[in-house]
């Protein structure tokens, strides 16, 4: 298997730190607001990742942070906790408000067959793993403690911007000129470990004991903390997005190697952005669509993972609704095709034919190279309209959909079609052949007052009572 890592900016083989076994951990939400399909794209591919890395045969150990404190309005230490104007929004505390976007997250999650992670870590649950990580910078002489804040001296760890490629000087440079707050700091890259209570954080609701007074944690600590009090000083796997990589994934480096003075993580995946209109999907630009958007126009949520599938994750993906629709109609043709091989009620044969195995490994291939899941479809597709058994068709989908997590083990047969149906499906079908298309619609009325629907598929017509998942 090869994976793109950030770090060294090439695709690597990836060979895990301990044989079999692998350590995930996936940036996730901050919870003061809905999910939208921008995040649903993000985490799909951590779910493919997940699958991919499961099917070949690895121990995964997926841990899952919940950002409920600490992440302010910007990613470095600028504006009001996010949590707080969350709060304000909805007329909630906090605490309502954490609980009811966390949970909405994970339905919306489950809408998009995403598999649940082994470990999902809350921040305000794991105060004493940050704080214990932040003294241990202190004592090593790489933070300080001031009036406002105890912050991490970026001038002390050299390789400080090594996961985005900008010099720490360049940093220095551009920080100057964007932070105005922060009147403690030694130098205006420097971040935020501790917020005390004074200044704009002096009614902050969310707040705990520390041993540098009352407070709460800054963002970027809370990810070091709990991935390694559950994954060990060094894993082998994060992910997030594009852009966590020159802020929070870069504080992340810092501070913990050098509160252990090893390498964090051996391999850095980052997601490129869902687009509308040439611009990222975000709240705060407004042009946001959740997954609700979607189904209430009639998609299955399944469509829109198809969509994700149909670009690579390192390459921006445009969202339009006509996209959304070509989606939708491939993954009908899936689910019919599915749906009609198993209504065939014939022994075909199991014979695994040398044409079978080459599908299987060049879709294997593909999805095990940088996760290329637009290469991975094309083979599906391949194999679909190929001149294999259909049966054998259907055991490589079934097979190949435990990693696409398509949910097609749970398309429905649609029920026992009657002899006089099928018969006149057929003569449907015949007289469509001869171009008699009035004589034919004819037919087809005659099938729907039977109670079932005809619909033709690149498979040929396909009779049905119901809908195609369960």
């Amino acid at each position: 298997m090869k994976l793109f890592n950030t770090l060294t900016r090439e695709v690597e083989e990836f060979v895990p730190l301990k044989k079999g076994k692998v350590g995930m951990y996936t940036c996730g939400p901050t919870v003061y607001d809905y999910a939208h399909i921008g995040h649903g794209r993000k985490y799909v591919y951590d779910d493919l990742l997940k699958r991919v890395l499961t099917y070949s045969g690895f121990g995964v150990t997926h841990v899952q942070n919940v950002t409920d404190v600490g992440h302010l309005v910007s990613d470095a230490d600028e504006g009001e906790d996010k949590l707080e104007t969350g709060a304000a929004k909805m007329g909630k505390s906090v605490w309502e408000t954490a609980e009811m976007f966390i949970k909405g997250f994970y339905e919306t999650m489950d809408k998009l067959n995403v598999l649940r992670p082994d470990v999902v870590c809350r921040a305000t649950e794991h105060i004493p793993e940050q704080t214990e990580l932040i003294k241990r910078l202190v004592d090593k002489g790489f933070a300080y403690d001031t009036p406002e804040a105890v912050y991490f001296d970026v001038a002390k760890f050299p390789r400080y911007g090594e996961l985005s490629g900008q010099r720490l000087a360049d940093k220095l440079v551009a920080a100057r000129q964007e932070v105005q707050t922060g009147s403690h700091k030694k130098n205006p890259v420097d971040f935020a470990l501790w917020f005390k209570l004074i200044g704009r954080f002096e009614k902050h609701v969310m707040k705990w004991e520390s041993p540098w007074g009352a407070g709460f944690p800054g963002w970027h600590i809370e990810c070091s903390a709990m991935s390694m009090r559950y994954l060990g000083e060094t894993f082998d796997i994060h992910t997030g997005g594009e852009d966590h990589i020159p802020v929070h994934h870069t504080n992340e480096i810092a501070q913990s190697e050098a509160a252990t003075g090893k390498p964090f993580v051996k391999y850095w995946m980052h997601s490129a952005f869902l687009m509308v209109d040439g611009q990222k999907m975000s709240k705060s630009l407004g042009n946001m669509y959740r997954v609700e958007d979607v189904t209430e126009k009639g998609f299955d949520p399944m469509a829109l993972r198809y969509l994700y599938l149909t670009a690579h994750y390192r390459t921006p993906l445009s969202f339009t609704w006509s996209s959304l629709t070509a989606a939708q109609s491939a993954l009908d043709k899936l689910c019919e095709f599915t749906r009609a091989t198993r209504e065939l009620r014939v022994s075909l044969s199991k014979e695994k034919l040398k044409k079978i195995d080459q599908f299987k490994a060049r879709f294997l291939q593909a999805v095990n190279n940088d996760l290329n899941f637009p290469q991975g479809l094309a083979v599906v597709w391949e194999m679909v309209k190929s001149n294999i058994p259909d049966y054998d068709k259907l055991e490589l989908l079934l097979d190949w959909d435990q990693i696409l997590g398509l949910g097609l083990a749970s398309v429905q047969e649609t029920g026992v079609v009657p002899e006089e149906a099928k018969k006149l499906a057929g003569e449907r079908e015949a007289l469509r052949k001869a171009g008699k298309f009035v004589e034919a619609d004819k037919v087809r009325m005659q099938i729907e007052a039977r109670g079932f629907t005809i619909k033709d598929t690149a498979i040929g017509p396909v009779i049905k009572s119901f809908s195609s998942h369960s």
